[in-house]
């Protein structure tokens, strides 16, 4: 099952249980870490109202006046400057373009939802639309490295390797954090890294942008030479000699990492093929999801693995969908990635409702940024981070409201502005967590996700 050298080992790339992150990482909190199993299940700091996270990351940066921030000042001021409005400057050289798509209002809450969402529309009471969100620069690298960690400038650990931190995990058969075909660029696995939080806790990944998922595989979990005996006996004996050098060199977060990699992996075996197999699943269910149709094949099995990793007690799963960076061509691949996820994602919400699960399982729908409303093509739209849409569902939010607003045209956000800091501070606390006081101590000082930033959205929580 280990036919490689510790060298080989901190090199790979290819396992997903950590070891991207081994190499340098902190000794400090050392002991305090192993005071208890690291992936275990924690108490939170208070009661929780979600148990579990799934993060849809719509990566490219989705138009917002296209989809889920209705403005209708657009179509009455067609082919205009934006004016003197906070945040114009950002739209200069560029023509107010309203949308090509109709908004309706939808469900007893009368969210408007446009045309591009018709499934997920079915779904608007379940939706809290949070219109007045920001992030702090319009760059695909930097904005996306900080949605998933907090900071651009430096390495930090994701929010899923907090999450897990902070709460261990339900299933020790499974990693507690899996991200879906997360980017492969535009911070790689900085974005589901523990960085200087044991390398336990960094993500799993399985398959990668541009592989179908069908034939996405977690890396050397299975061993084609010995039988499950003979590989515990195998493991046994290298697990002493590490528990043997570690008691003679503690701290050493490094050597941890392997130890409960190297555990993990051996449990995952049989584990995770189980959850990838949809055997076992309804024809009904399959096509709730839109899987074996093109269009929503993809990211309905993308969808329906998280589903039943969610059941299964992975604590923060992650989904990426490609492709959102429309500078032009906007009303074709608009048109196509929505298409791609609208019925997956509605799947996902009525299937987990269904098993009684959204009620503890956070949705969190979004990308890096958004769109300016204003264009220099007729048929595109840049980059916008002053103002832009996310939205939750389940896990404690309310349902069918909307929270902040951008100005008329949707350029800033003016109203219950939503900051990246925000949304970690806010995701945290549903989880449980306080993100003030969920910390760890490296290079002298105590880190957490949102630095000295971040405030809870009180008034989204049910």
């Amino acid at each position: 099952m280990f036919p490689y050298s510790r060298r080989q080992v901190l090199k790979s790339t290819s396992c997903g249980f950590g070891y991207l992150a081994l190499a340098g990482l902190a000794t400090e909190s050392a002991r305090a870490a192993k005071a208890v199993a690291p992936l275990a299940p924690k108490e939170p700091h208070y009661a929780a109202k979600a148990r579990r996270v799934i993060f849809l990351c719509m990566r490219g940066g989705p138009s917002h006046v296209d989809t889920f921030d209705y403005k209708p000042g657009l179509k009455k001021h067609e082919g205009e400057a934006p004016g003197n409005i906070e945040g114009a400057a950002s739209q200069n050289g560029r023509k107010l373009m309203p949308s090509p798509w109709k908004f309706q209002q939808y469900g007893e809450s009368g969210l408007p939802v446009s045309d591009l969402y018709p499934n997920l529309a079915e779904h608007a009471d379940d939706l809290c639309l949070i219109n007045g969100a920001h992030t702090t620069l319009p760059n695909h690298p930097q904005a996306l490295v900080q949605l998933h960690t907090g900071q651009f400038q430096f390495v930090r650990p994701s929010v899923g390797s907090w999450v897990l931190y902070g709460l261990g995990t339900e299933n020790q058969d499974l990693p507690g954090f899996v991200t879906l075909k997360p980017p492969s660029r535009l911070g790689g696995a900085q974005n589901y890294g523990s960085a200087f939080l044991p390398a336990v806790y960094q993500g799993t990944a399985i398959g990668s942008n541009g592989q179908s998922i069908r034939e996405a595989k977690i890396g050397n979990i299975s061993n084609p030479r010995f039988d499950v005996k003979t590989q515990r006996k195998q493991m046994d004996l290298l697990q002493q000699s590490n528990q043997d050098l570690l008691q003679r060199h503690e701290p050493n977060t490094e050597l941890e990492g392997v130890i409960e990699s190297y555990e993990l992996a051996f449990r995952m075996q049989s584990a995770v093929p189980r959850l990838m197999d949809f055997a076992d699943e309804t024809p009904q269910t399959l096509k709730q999801y839109g899987i074996g149709q093109k269009q929503t094949d993809e990211f309905g099995q993308m969808c329906l693995m998280a589903r039943r990793f969610a059941e299964a007690g992975v604590r923060y799963i992650e989904l990426t969908h490609e492709g959102w960076d429309q500078h032009s061509g906007l009303k074709a691949r608009l048109t196509e990635n929505c298409g791609a996820t609208d019925k997956p994602i509605a799947g996902l919400i009525a299937d987990l409702k269904q098993r009684d699960l959204l009620k503890d399982t956070l949705i969190i729908w979004g990308g890096e940024f958004g769109r300016t409303p204003a264009a220099k093509k007729s048929d595109g739209r840049d980059h916008n981070s002053t103002g832009f849409s996310v939205w939750m569902a389940g896990g404690g939010v309310k349902g069918g409201m909307r929270y902040g607003a951008t100005d008329e045209f949707g350029i800033t956000a003016v109203d219950n502005k939503f900051h990246t800091h925000d949304l970690h501070a806010t995701t945290l606390h549903l989880l449980g967590l306080d993100h003030t006081k969920l910390t760890y101590r490296y290079a002298g000082r105590d880190f957490r996700l949102t630095d000295v930033h971040g405030n809870v959205a009180d008034d989204i929580i049910g």
